[in-house]
């Protein structure tokens, strides 16, 4: 009896291995035969998010980095696509590998993002996101802002930090949690007009305000360098998180209608109002930076997903790819982050207070000539 019960159990060990081995050659036939890229365009963007020709660049310049290591080793392609979905759905691991794209295992998608999202940093991330050192291209920066619907004669940029949620690290989670209270990466960004990324910091944590990432950031160190040098007429413009500086303007609050003041204001927020709708464009796009997701991933690795998706953004505004297309989504809708007022001595002692105050009155003055000056009044 204990040997027919013994053959038995070894019996059905063997057929649930042999259901095994059948359902992968099956999902690996499906996948084989499955070919995302003869999708029709408009379906192929809608889960992919960028179009054929995007993808096949992207596959291309990746190609060397992701050759799999065994004969059954997944092909470049198919792991690339499996990442720009997951990039653009916000899907958990194993809802993605089900896809009839696809046919992976969980583990398998999961190292298909980390191998993916490594290589696009790798690759990629100096070359599409480029913030104007030269003098040629802090002039066409300008020249941008300049000529923009929303016009600000010297900008070169638009700056600001959005919440990107996160899975609670072990290590300093307390230094994670955001004025919200989630667990969240605080990400520095700055556009121009036309929603191009030229900067992204996503290395601090939630706990950090925007002036704190914006004093330990390489980008002031580069405007006040250039400041140094010679360079005028060149700045940022930040919301009231941000401490003025020479090349850092910021709003002026609590002055009446009709002075200069309030229209250098209203100017200066119609004008860095392109960084607010990136955050709306960026999050509705790229779901798995969603405000409704989580990346449930360390610190480390989430900043490097938030980055190829920042390298992706840019190639799609390369592309012309329509920027608003996917704004309506039923839960695309993000709150906005509340402005946290920047006070002197917040963080840093403050420098160059008084010059930059002599350089925005000098702005205020020369744009808005026939209007009172709020403190006169």
């Amino acid at each position: 009896m204990a040997a027919a019960a013994f053959l038995a159990w070894e019996l059905l060990l063997l057929e649930q291995r042999v259901r095994q081995i059948e359902r992968r050659l099956e999902r690996r036939l499906l996948r084989d035969h499955a070919n995302p890229l003869t999708l029709p365009q408009n379906e192929f963007m809608d889960i992919f998010r960028l179009s054929p020709d995007l993808a096949l660049y992207l596959i291309n310049e990746l190609h060397h980095d992701l050759q799999p290591q065994r004969i059954s080793g997944l092909a470049p392609e198919l792991q690339v696509l499996t990442v720009l979905q997951f990039y653009g759905q916000g899907c958990y691991q194993r809802s993605v590998g089900n896809q009839f794209q696809h046919n992976m295992s969980q583990t398998s998608v999961s190292r298909c993002i980390r191998a993916v999202t490594n290589a696009i940093n790798q690759r990629l991330l100096r070359r599409w996101i480029k913030f104007p050192m030269s003098q040629e291209e802090r002039a066409a920066a300008r020249n941008k802002f300049r000529n923009a619907p929303q016009p600000f004669p010297g900008a070169i940029g638009a700056i600001d930090c959005t919440f990107i949620n996160i899975l609670g690290p072990v290590e300093h989670e307390e230094a994670y949690v955001n004025h919200h209270g989630n667990h969240s990466l605080n990400v520095q960004v700055i556009v121009n007009p036309d929603l191009l990324i030229l900067n992204i910091n996503a290395r601090f944590p939630g706990a950090r305000n925007d002036s704190y990432i914006w004093n330990n950031s390489p980008i002031r160190r580069a405007m006040e360098y250039c400041y140094n040098r010679g360079e005028r007429q060149t700045w940022l413009i930040g919301d009231a998180g941000y401490p003025l500086e020479p090349w850092l303007m910021t709003p002026l609050a609590d002055y009446p209608i009709g002075t200069r003041q309030f229209e250098y204001t209203m100017q200066l927020c119609s004008s860095r109002n392109c960084v607010e709708r990136f955050n709306g464009v960026f999050k509705s796009v790229w779901r798995c930076c969603s405000y409704q997701r989580i990346l449930m991933y360390k610190p480390e690795l989430a900043g490097r997903i938030i980055n190829a998706c920042a390298i992706l953004h840019n190639m799609r505004i390369h592309a012309r790819l329509p920027v608003d297309q996917f704004l309506n989504d039923q839960d695309a809708g993000l709150p906005e982050d509340p402005v946290h007022i920047y006070h002197e001595g917040d963080n840093e002692p403050v420098r160059n207070l008084a010059l930059a105050r002599r350089i925005q009155k000098q702005i205020m003055a020369d744009r808005f000539p026939d209007l009172p000056d709020g403190d006169d009044l």
